[in-house]
């Protein structure tokens, strides 16, 4: 095993993704699929496409990438950003090619993105699932990393104005990771929030096309620099088989308050929106 890293750090970096992905650890079958849908052509075919937007486009820099753990459940808590879910993708490109141990993560989207042209198609080949509390309860089962934005469409709509100004977590994530006694992994993604510009939510026609919000934007994905800061495990392993929902609760704003901490870190290092 441990001939293997360098062996998947040299064909990354030649852009030989066929030879990475058959050293790549894996749950697939011998189909090449996954229950859920990731499956090694697709990564194949995308993982190049995310390489670029996370090593020249968004130009990305990850700290604290040795703090998910290398196998067992786990849960990556982030804040959600800028319309499109590329803060996604960046997190599971960082996990897919982290040197400290790579990891073929899930992450939980909303039911409306696989219907986005391009952007859905490489979040399910690099292994998005839709945001069902069954599905993640499965994965944890499986011993799956899984990518959470608890913020859900109302941090993906935020207009330019509210940026970094996170909005309300829900408490199912908690419910999972206290239940199956999953460590939380929390991330602060900084840049993506700038990508896409969106000045306002137009709410009729959200309603009429039967989306979530309908932003209006500026017409381009700006190439925004990235930062992505992983912090350190949370345990919330609960001391009695029962808990209840002031416990959960709290345990939520103690993540929250984390993020806001991670957060902080990445508009810090940087010294602009494209620096």
């Amino acid at each position: 095993m441990a001939e293997k890293r360098p062996s998947l750090k040299r064909f990354y970096e030649n852009n030989n993704m066929e030879e990475y992905l058959k050293h790549f650890p894996n749950n697939v079958g011998s189909s090449g699929y996954d229950p859920w849908g990731f499956n090694i052509e697709g990564v194949k075919r995308m993982l190049p496409i995310s390489k670029f937007l996370y090593e020249k486009y968004f130009r990305v820099e990850a700290f604290g990438l040795e703090n998910i753990p290398k196998e067992g459940r786990c849960l990556i808590i982030a804040n959600h950003s800028g319309q499109l879910p590329l803060d996604g993708m960046l997190i599971g490109h960082a996990l897919l090619t982290n040197p400290h141990g790579a990891r073929a993560p899930k992450a939980m989207i909303e039911r409306f993105l696989p219907s986005v042209p391009f952007v859905g198609n490489m979040l399910n080949a690099l292994g998005a699932v839709i945001g069902d509390p069954v599905n993640c309860e499965r994965m944890l089962n499986m011993e799956e990393a899984i990518i959470v934005f608890p913020e859900g469409v109302r941090g993906a709509g935020k207009i330019f104005k509210h940026r970094y100004q996170l909005q309300r977590f829900g408490n199912g994530f908690m419910h999972l990771a206290m239940k199956h006694n999953a460590p939380i992994i929390p991330v602060g993604v900084v840049g993506c929030e700038e990508s896409i510009v969106s000045v306002a939510d137009i709410k009729p026609l959200a309603k009429f096309l039967g989306i979530p919000y309908a932003p209006l934007v500026f017409p381009m994905v700006l190439p925004t620099k990235v930062y992505l800061h992983f912090g350190e495990p949370m345990d919330f392993t609960p001391k009695n088989k029962e808990f209840k929902e002031t416990e959960i609760s709290a345990n939520t704003a103690k993540v929250t308050e984390t993020i806001k901490g991670l957060i902080e870190l990445g508009l810090a290092k940087r010294k602009a929106i494209f620096e």
